[in-house]
């Protein structure tokens, strides 16, 4: 499993994602179709590009290829130069093919993405310039998002609070949600590992805090997902997805703050997490399915919950020697291998599957969201894994 997946990450992840890079206008494209036609003049997300940015650094310090750190420091020119609102603070939402903003708000899950690449990029090459960039991205949120219960998420360029649209979905309006508590645990996370700070630990313990005690459902095993301000429950959604991603971010940022009380406790949390999606979201066909909204199950294949589920259940087999968790895994990545990875000339991994294994054909395989962070990450996360198993 562990030979396919490195293999899979250097000659089909890693050359896709090479290939895609803009040298005439900086970054990387920022659309490509599920008919792998490529629009060099889309818009290019600052999410991708953040995302693109940890990968390469993340891939450079796992597999020590050369080839990797001209990528990573051509992303990271593009942050550097084009991303990031010196004036205001915090980074911008989307800019045009040539790197001008095209939406300024600023969002709070956003610039974690951002802090967690720079970091990456530091941990990578040593660069401090990008450290101190991560520092003051964390100290943008610090003093601009907070308010009495927690992290707000969306405002506008001049940091006035606005409607949470980005990562509210289904129908419902969130202004806190347990995506934005989850990446802002991973970037703090890789914050803290670049450079050891009282302060970023404490508010990473603070984030912690909020995931056992608010978003933890101890009854259920579960992630509640959207909050209103005060952090009241807003609908009735279960993520298995962000679950499984959870369940193993989590374990990381107590090893990283290595608290061994806090480390034995989100082990406990994260088995269970781990058991309860097993239990409820594995088909038939070793596919992870993707939510619960009331009572409907929604058994879409995407791409990302697929690779986050390989990690999570390897991290829940690592924690409580349960080899039906590493079967589980090994089952999702055969499922992967077959149906979502794209065997054509050109593609890389189909952004979702019907329940029959179709791809949506609506579906992009570059876009704002559509990157190599979760499956390249995946990669990386076996690969590390297993060399720590040796």
């Amino acid at each position: 499993m562990i030979e396919e997946i490195k293999k899979e990450l250097t000659t089909h992840i890693i050359p896709f994602w090479s290939a895609l890079r803009d040298d005439e206008n900086g970054g990387f494209y920022g659309f490509m179709d599920n008919e792998l036609k490529l629009d060099k003049k889309a818009d290019k997300g600052v999410i991708l590009h953040a995302r693109i940015l940890w990968f390469y650094s993340q891939a450079y310090i796992i597999l020590k290829d050369e080839s990797l750190k001209e990528h990573a420091f051509h992303a990271y020119e593009f942050m550097k130069n084009h991303c990031i609102d010196y004036e205001n603070g915090g980074v911008y939402w989307m800019l045009d093919y040539k790197g001008a903003p095209v939406d300024t708000m600023k969002h709070t899950y956003n610039i974690a993405f951002c802090i967690y690449a720079l970091s990456a990029y530091y941990n990578a090459f040593g660069d401090r310039f990008a450290l101190d960039l991560a520092h003051k991205l964390f100290a943008d949120i610090e003093e601009n998002t907070l308010d009495q219960y927690g992290y707000g998420e969306a405002f506008s360029v001049d940091w006035k609070p606005i409607d949470n649209e980005a990562l509210s979905e289904n129908g419902l309006k969130a202004d806190k949600t347990m995506n934005t508590v989850l990446h802002l645990i991973e970037a703090y996370t890789e914050l803290l590992k670049a450079e050891h700070s009282d302060r970023v630990e404490g508010r990473l313990r603070f984030l912690l805090s909020q995931m056992s005690d608010i978003v933890y459902d101890p009854d259920t095993a579960a992630l509640r997902v959207f909050f209103d301000e005060k952090f009241s429950l807003v609908g009735d959604i279960h993520s298995y997805g962000h679950d499984i991603e959870a369940s193993w971010l989590t374990d990381l940022a107590c090893r990283e703050i290595d608290d061994k009380e806090l480390t034995e406790k989100f082990k406990d949390i994260n088995v269970k997490i781990a058991r309860n999606i097993q239990r409820l979201a594995i088909d038939t066909d070793g596919a992870m399915k993707n939510e619960r909204e009331n009572d409907k199950i929604d058994r879409t294949r995407v791409w990302w919950v697929q690779a986050e589920a390989i990690v999570g259940f390897i991290n829940a087999y690592q924690n409580s020697g349960d080899e039906s968790f590493l079967k589980t895994a090994a089952g999702v990545w055969e499922f992967t291998k077959a149906y979502v990875i794209d065997k054509r000339e050109g593609g890389e991994w189909f952004s979702e599957l019907d329940e029959n294994n179709v791809p949506h054909s609506y579906k992009e395989q570059v876009g704002p969201w559509k990157c190599p962070y979760h499956n390249g990450r995946m990669c990386l996360q076996v690969i590390a894994r297993g060399i720590d198993n040796v």
